[in-house]
């Protein structure tokens, strides 16, 4: 798709995105979107009724008789991107719809930026592929979201000059969102996952964060006669492949089922819920489906 066109379409997400944010804001989105953490207001008299557990000895002891504590929920919750931009992520192959897996994973990154902003949550990102290329500290406000979206257009351009940068460290970014958030927060790494040893990474994160994986994917099956010549984009690695054979077509069809099985083991096992989003699906109605109907737990979904 022409950049012109991705961003025509990426000015009227913020129309589309005020339904994924009300789907965000339901069922067991809700308390994440909320907050989790309570911070300290004041100390009242003890009522009949009130939890024992929230009695302030210290006050009591100091005035003679109980007190409880009263505490006030953080509203304000951060959402962190996680933006693959690596050479994989553009590959050719573009579907019916005219989407690269990088311009669908461009348009749900915008929809979940533009989501948030209307719930007033601060939003942050990383982009990275072999090494983390920016960091957009969590910000509030429309002008910020702009800038991010803007910045990851950026790269639907200049991914042939990249070429060099072949691989994706996806632990190197989760990792560097455990340094960058403070306090619990939401993050989305959206990605092929044409990565390795990750799992350790995620489940690190998983212990202090809410996390959504959500791997972006071409359906589209080979169906070139004769030999062809593959390229992995993430290594440069070229083979020559019979992909008019049958038995060739069974074996790529049981790579990537097992691919994606084992994807969505290790996400079980980390404890980040999980999307399979495909890049010929309708991105808005996949992620309020997602967000409308599961909460942040050990849930996959394809679309």
């Amino acid at each position: 798709m022409e950049t012109g066109e991705l961003l025509r379409n990426i000015i009227n997400l913020p129309i589309i995105s005020n339904n994924l944010a009300e789907e965000m804001l339901a069922g067991n989105f809700r308390s994440i979107f909320k907050g989790q953490g309570m911070e300290f207001d004041e100390a009242r008299h003890y009522e009949p009724g009130d939890d024992v557990r929230s009695i302030d000895w210290n006050t009591s002891a100091r005035f003679g008789s109980p007190f409880v504590k009263m505490y006030r929920e953080e509203r304000e919750l951060t959402i962190l991107i996680l933006l693959d931009v690596s050479p994989s992520m553009h590959r050719g192959n573009v579907t019916r719809h005219g989407l690269s897996p990088y311009e669908q994973a461009l348009f749900s990154t915008a929809l979940i930026a533009f989501s948030a902003e209307r719930t007033e949550q601060q939003v942050g990102a990383i982009f990275f592929d072999r090494d983390i290329e920016k960091v957009f500290t969590p910000r509030k406000g429309r002008k910020s979201i702009m800038a991010l979206v803007m910045a990851a257009l950026q790269y639907q351009n200049n991914v042939t000059a990249r070429r060099a940068q072949y691989g994706s460290d996806i632990a190197s970014a989760l990792t560097g969102a455990h340094r960058l958030l403070k306090k619990r927060s939401l993050v989305v790494l959206i990605s092929d996952f044409y990565s390795i040893n990750w799992e350790q990474e995620m489940g690190n994160l998983c212990r202090k964060h809410d996390c959504i994986a959500l791997r972006i994917h071409d359906p589209q099956d080979l169906s070139f006669p004769g030999l062809i010549t593959l390229e992995d984009p993430e290594t440069g690695v070229r083979i020559e492949a019979p992909a008019g054979l049958d038995s060739f077509k069974e074996s790529w069809s049981l790579w990537k089922n097992e691919r994606s099985t084992h994807w969505e083991s290790q996400c079980k096992k980390s404890g980040a819920s999980c999307l399979e989003l495909s890049t010929e699906t309708d991105a808005p109605s996949a992620l309020i489906k997602f967000f409308g109907h599961h909460g942040i737990s050990q849930n996959r979904k394809r679309a």
